[in-house]
C-alpha cells in the first residue's frame, strides 16, 4: 500500500463547489488529515478505493465529501449508501454527513439499522432519500422486501469493513453489493487489512487505488505499562489496577464474551460499577449500557473488540487490555481510544507467558520495547470506594410522546429545585428518557420526578439499576 503524504494540504486545493468549500471552512475543516489528503484526490477523480485508517482519523469526511460532491439534489432517489457494523457508528456517520451537507437544505439522509421497527423506515424510503446509512443485515432486509431501490446508486461505502466481517456480515455485504449498479464507485475503509479484506475487495471493487495511514500514537500522551499475570491472577489484577490508578472512566478489553461476563462479576463483587458490552446483548440493553457509560454513571465498560467498534467515548482516562489481542493493529486501535485531543491517558496491559509472542508483535509494530512493572507495586490509592460520579434515572416516555431533553431539564431546574450543574447527560429514546444526576441527589430526583409533571404530564421515574435488577429477577 502507498504511504500518504506527510504535509497537510488545504481543502481549498480540492475541486469542490464554492458551497462545499464554504461549509468546510465554517466547520473548521482547514487542512486535511493524512487519510483525507491521500484519498480525496483519488475518489474525487472517480477511482474505487481501499483505505486503511482507524476511527478518529477523519475518514468519515474522506468518503462523505466525494459522495456529496456528485449528488443530484433534484433527484430524490437513493444515490449513495454507507454500510457500517453497528447502529452507533451509523448514527455518527449520518450526523457527520448531515453537517457536511448543510449548504444544501434539501439533502435527505436516512439511517436503516436493526433494533428499530421497519414501518417508519419503509415510510421514509417511500417518501424519498438521497443517502442511506445502515447495517448490512437491515439493508439486506429492505432489498429483499423491495422497499429500497438502488437503481440510481452511484456510490457504495463500506466503513470499518474488517469489523463487519468479524461480526459475520460477509454474505450480507456480498448480497448488497450485487444489488448495486455495476458502474458505481466503491470505497472500502478498514482499520486493519487481513486477508479477508483483500478477498472481499477483489469481488466487487474495480481497479481500486490503495492508501494506508499508519496507526500510531504519541507516546507522551498515552502512557503504556505492562504487567505479567497468570490465568488465576488476571481478573484480580484488573481490580488492583483500577484501585491503584483510580481512573474515572475505563474501557477493559477482553478477547471473549465469557471473559467479559466473568470480569464484570469480579469487579461488581469488589464494589466497582462495571457493565458489559458484547455481541449477545439485545439492542435495547446495548443502548442502555452505552448511555450509562457515556454519562459517567458506570466506571468501567468491559467489552469485546467487535462490540466496542465504532464507539467514540469522550474523556476516556484509561484502557485496560485484559487479554492480549492476536492482531497487533487491534492493540493500537484499542489504546488509541484514550489520550485523545489534548488529554493524556493510561494504557494498562496484562500478559501471561503464553502471550509473549503477541507482545513481541506489538513491540515490532510500535517500534519500541514494552515497559514492564510488577503487580506487587500496585496498592490502593485511597480507602474510598471507586464509585462513578453520576447515577442514571429512567423515565417512561420519550420521542413518541414528543419529550425533549430541554423539557426534562426545565422540570428539574424549575419546580424540582435542582441546580443545572447537578444534572448530566439527558438521552431521549423512542419510549424512555434517561438522565444522569449527581450520585448524592439521585433518590431525591426520583421522588421529585414522580411528583412533578414533565411537559404537563405525570411520569414514572426509577433508578435504571433498579429497573435492570427487576428485569433480571
Amino acid at each position: 500500500m502507498s504511504t500518504p503524504q506527510t504535509d497537510a494540504p488545504s481543502f481549498s486545493s480540492l475541486p469542490l463547489s464554492p458551497a462545499m468549500q464554504a461549509t468546510l471552512q465554517s466547520l473548521g475543516y482547514l487542512s486535511m488529515t493524512p487519510i483525507q489528503a491521500s484519498s480525496l484526490p483519488l475518489t474525487l477523480a472517480g477511482h474505487d478505493l481501499i483505505a486503511q485508517a482507524k476511527t478518529g482519523s477523519g475518514k468519515t469526511a474522506a468518503f462523505a465529501i466525494p459522495l456529496l460532491n456528485k449528488l443530484d439534489v433534484r433527484n430524490p432517489a437513493v444515490q449513495a449508501m454507507v454500510l457500517c457494523p453497528t447502529r452507533e457508528l451509523a448514527d455518527q456517520v449520518c450526523q457527520e454527513i448531515r453537517r457536511l451537507a448543510r449548504s444544501e437544505a434539501n439533502i435527505k439522509v436516512l439511517t436503516l439499522c436493526g433494533g428499530s421497527t421497519m414501518r417508519p423506515q419503509i415510510e421514509s424510503l417511500a417518501y424519498g432519500a438521497h443517502i442511506v446509512v445502515g447495517t448490512p443485515g437491515r439493508i439486506m432486509d429492505h432489498l429483499e422486501r423491495g422497499t429500497l431501490d438502488l437503481r440510481h446508486l452511484n456510490t457504495l461505502v463500506l466503513d470499518e469493513a474488517d469489523r463487519m466481517l468479524d461480526m459475520g456480515f460477509h454474505d450480507s455485504i456480498v448480497y448488497v453489493a450485487r444489488q448495486c449498479p455495476k458502474d458505481r464507485q466503491t470505497m472500502l475503509f478498514s482499520a486493519t487489512y487481513p486477508d479477508t479484506i483483500a478477498k472481499l475487495s477483489a469481488q466487487f471493487l474495480r481497479q481500486p487505488k490503495e492508501v494506508k495511514v499508519a496507526a500510531t500514537h504519541e507516546a507522551s500522551k498515552i502512557r503504556q505499562r505492562w504487567y505479567q499475570v497468570d490465568r488465576d491472577t488476571r481478573l484480580d489484577a484488573v481490580v488492583k489496577l483500577l484501585l491503584h490508578y483510580r481512573p474515572a472512566s475505563t474501557i477493559a478489553f477482553c478477547n471473549t464474551k465469557q471473559q467479559c461476563r466473568d470480569l464484570v462479576d469480579v469487579l461488581m463483587a469488589h464494589g466497582i460499577e462495571a457493565i458489559a458490552l458484547h455481541g449477545d446483548l439485545e439492542q435495547r440493553d446495548r443502548d442502555q449500557v452505552l448511555i450509562q457509560f457515556a454519562n459517567r454513571s458506570a466506571s468501567v465498560l468491559v467489552a469485546t473488540d467487535v462490540a466496542a467498534r465504532g464507539l467514540d467515548i469522550a474523556n476516556l482516562e484509561a484502557v485496560i487490555n485484559v487479554d492480549v489481542t492476536p492482531d497487533p493493529e487491534v492493540h493500537i486501535h484499542r489504546i488509541g481510544r484514550t489520550g485523545r485531543g489534548d488529554a493524556e491517558g493510561w494504557a494498562l496491559n496484562l500478559a501471561s507467558m503464553a502471550e509473549m509472542g503477541r507482545v513481541g508483535n506489538i513491540e515490532l509494530l510500535q517500534k519500541r520495547e514494552s515497559e514492564w512493572h510488577k503487580l506487587e507495586e500496585l496498592a490502593p490509592a485511597s480507602d474510598d470506594p471507586l464509585l462513578p460520579p453520576m447515577v442514571t434515572i429512567q423515565l417512561l416516555g420519550g420521542r413518541k410522546e414528543k419529550l425533549r431533553p430541554g423539557d426534562l431539564l426545565g422540570a428539574l431546574t424549575g419546580e424540582c429545585g435542582f441546580v443545572g450543574s447537578q444534572i448530566g447527560k439527558i438521552n431521549v429514546t423512542d419510549f424512555h428518557t434517561y438522565v444522569a444526576v449527581d450520585r448524592d441527589i439521585a433518590a431525591k430526583v426520583v421522588a421529585q420526578l414522580n411528583r412533578v409533571p414533565v411537559k404537563g404530564k405525570k411520569t414514572k421515574a426509577r433508578l435504571l439499576k433498579d429497573v435492570q435488577r427487576q428485569e433480571r429477577d
